[in-house]
């Protein structure tokens, strides 16, 4: 077998205490997922079990939710966006979310809105496409170095899509400050003093992918995973899937490892200290999507209390993992995954090919009992780095 060494770091956490938080519960998961439920083409995306990947990696399974089908739109980001959209209307119009439909607010909207955000891709892809379906006006910032493809995306949804020539966190600020001259509502996934409302909203609707993972566990005869592996940018899907996942579970029943790159690795950083860290520079990593440096408190609060690891990783890695979804092994299906969908599995990889493999899975707790629960956000949302990495062999695992 090859041995190859990839940089992966992973720091445990000694500040988990296991509390969970009531913003971030099964019962507020279901209630978005009730919403989602009514959205025209809803379906639970694809949970696979790759028992084939699983036997070579030496666990009993690892199980793949694959983001790339929800609603036709490649990642899993709309879940939040509009679940937070809608919960704004319903406040704005005294409305009950229960029985909000979009048909309905088309008809009570007396002016149109414009939503606001800032957007490595994906999540301002579904800010546009919620905005759309509703009929009000989008305006979409993106970082600089964002893929025209992603950009292209979201002009095709009808939203105005503008590149600063500012890293995400510098144009999160930009956004705000634009959106209060202009009297656009922001629809944000990080918080900051005074602006949690939108972000819990949309940490809220991500927990719909994990309500849909619970169930088919269920359905395939799975109590529950022991592991799972959440990347991160801001740590708003990371803190919303873990809040779920823990009070379904318990904290202490999961090992949950928090996945980031080197270069935006604040909430890496965060967990070493006990205390919010952030990053700056150009974060230039491939997983556009985790290229973040200052964390959403609220999702850091779950993260610190209930996360078992930290893990900042090089973008190889990433890579590896994109890899091996793309090319599966016997009869395990192939799942199409982004730089930033793929980096929870190209850790397994990693690790399986690593001179150190037994120490690194004792670190991670990782046996023949194991289930793995990974959760691929995003697919090929910029197709051509995507076979720039998996057919030419860009950010190769070995030199």
């Amino acid at each position: 077998m090859s041995a190859f060494s990839l940089k992966i770091d992973i720091a445990d956490n000694r500040y988990f205490n296991g509390e969970t938080s009531p913003l971030f519960s099964r019962r507020q998961a279901q209630q978005a997922r009730h919403f989602h439920q009514k959205i025209t083409g809803y379906q639970p995306t694809p949970l696979y079990a790759l028992k084939d990947l699983s036997a070579l990696l030496g666990v009993k399974n690892i199980l793949v939710k694959d983001e790339s089908q929800r609603f036709g739109l490649n990642a899993f980001k709309m879940l939040g966006g509009s679940y937070a959209i809608a919960r704004l209307l319903c406040e704005k119009y005294q409305l009950n979310i229960n029985d909000f439909s979009f048909d309905t607010i088309k008809t009570t909207i007396k002016e149109k809105m414009t939503f606001a955000t800032t957007t490595d891709g994906n999540h301002g892809r579904g800010v546009a496409w919620a905005a759309k379906q509703l009929g009000q006006n989008a305006v979409v910032y993106m970082p600089k170095g964002s893929a025209q493809e992603r950009v292209d995306a979201i002009l095709k949804l009808g939203a105005e899509c503008i590149v600063t020539d500012m890293n995400y966190d510098d144009t999160v600020r930009y956004t705000m400050k634009v959106a209060q001259e202009n009297g656009w509502e922001v629809v944000q996934d990080t918080a900051w003093e005074g602006y949690t409302k939108i972000p819990t909203w949309i940490m809220q609707g991500y927990a719909t992918l994990a309500d849909e993972a619970v169930e088919q566990m269920t359905s395939m005869g799975i109590s529950r995973p022991t592991h799972v592996f959440l990347q991160a940018g801001v740590g708003a899907m990371a803190g919303g899937v873990l809040g779920y996942l823990v009070d379904v579970y318990g904290a202490s029943n999961l090992h949950s490892v928090v996945v980031e790159p080197e270069l935006a690795d604040c909430i890496y950083r965060s967990g070493v200290k006990g205390q919010i860290v952030n990053v700056g520079g150009d974060m230039a990593t491939i997983m556009a999507g985790l290229a973040c440096g200052e964390p959403n408190p609220l999702g850091w609060e779950v993260l610190r209390n209930c996360a078992t690891q930290f893990i900042s990783c090089q973008d190889a890695v990433a890579a590896l993992g994109m890899r091996v979804l793309g090319n599966p092994l016997g009869h395990d299906p192939r799942v199409i995954s982004g730089e930033s969908g793929a980096v929870g599995t190209g850790i397994l990889a990693a690790i399986h090919y690593h001179p150190q493999r037994d120490a690194l899975m004792q670190k991670l707790g990782l046996d023949r009992d194991s289930v793995v629960l990974v959760i691929s956000t995003e697919g090929d949302t910029d197709a051509k780095h995507y076979r720039e990495v998996v057919w030419e062999g860009k950010h190769p695992a070995t030199r």
